[in-house]
């Protein structure tokens, strides 16, 4: 890994508010510096006006201060047009929700003045229009994307495009948007095969506890398993126009 010295001091502060206590070995090892560089990060974070403590000797360690106040967010101006402008469109997806919106709040209360001028800036001149198709709640892209990261399951209730109801069990691997919807592709462990679900379909979606083995996905992206006709389509054959299907009983 050779990342630059901002990339690797952001890499550390995100490290350090993983975890209780690192290592200064374990950190070098996760950031393919050496120990003398850390210490050089770890007293950049201070400069910056976070509390790092070092505990010295043979085994040195770093660790954030409990309770440390946040100082301003390390963003320049074009990334903070790119999050303000994210977060519009998040708002046009998401018409019900309230997150962006807070987010973008937030954002204002923890940012230094000429990056909140920018950010005022950018919200001003920013408007998206209401995105066709369906309402997706938030908190079900957050149960799922946890999921993901985790390599675990979900369980929910889904009603498919002829109104018939049924409790799926799953293995979800990406939501995707297309055509106007949002599309969670998955392996449905009740019936041993891919599939893909409206997200604005899904209810009552739960985490199912428990430590799992994820089905690798079987194609190399999901727009070439969606243009395929999920896998089916040999190579050399007519490929069909992409579409994505809802799920049979």
């Amino acid at each position: 890994m050779d990342l630059d010295p901002t990339t690797r001091t952001l890499t550390l502060l995100t490290l350090l508010q993983s975890a209780g206590e690192w290592t200064a070995a374990d950190l070098a090892e996760r950031l393919g510096t050496s120990i003398r560089t850390v210490r050089r990060d770890a007293q950049r974070l201070r400069r910056l006006g976070y509390t790092v403590e070092a505990r010295p000797g043979p085994g040195s360690a770093y660790r954030l201060s409990p309770g440390v106040k946040v100082p301003p967010l390390l963003f320049t101006a074009d990334e903070i047009t790119a999050l303000v402008a994210g977060l519009h469109l998040i708002r046009a997806w998401l018409p019900e929700e309230s997150v962006a919106s807070s987010a973008l709040l937030k954002l204002d209360q923890v940012l230094p003045r000429p990056l909140r001028r920018r950010a005022a800036a950018t919200d001003l001149a920013t408007e998206v229009l209401q995105q066709p198709g369906a309402v997706v709640a938030a908190a079900t892209v957050g149960v799922i994307a946890d999921a993901v990261a985790e390599g675990g399951r979900i369980r929910f209730r889904y009603t498919d495009q002829h109104g018939r109801p049924s409790t799926r069990l799953v293995e979800p691997y990406r939501h995707f948007l297309r055509a106007g919807q949002w599309y969670l592709v998955a392996f449905d462990v009740d019936r041993d095969d891919w599939r893909t679900f409206r997200l604005d379909r899904i209810t009552d979606i739960s985490p199912v506890a428990g430590t799992y083995q994820p089905h690798p996905f079987p194609d190399e992206s999901i727009e070439h398993w969606l243009t395929t006709d999920f896998g089916r389509v040999t190579p050399g054959s007519p490929r069909p126009a992409a579409k994505v299907a809802e799920p049979t009983r």
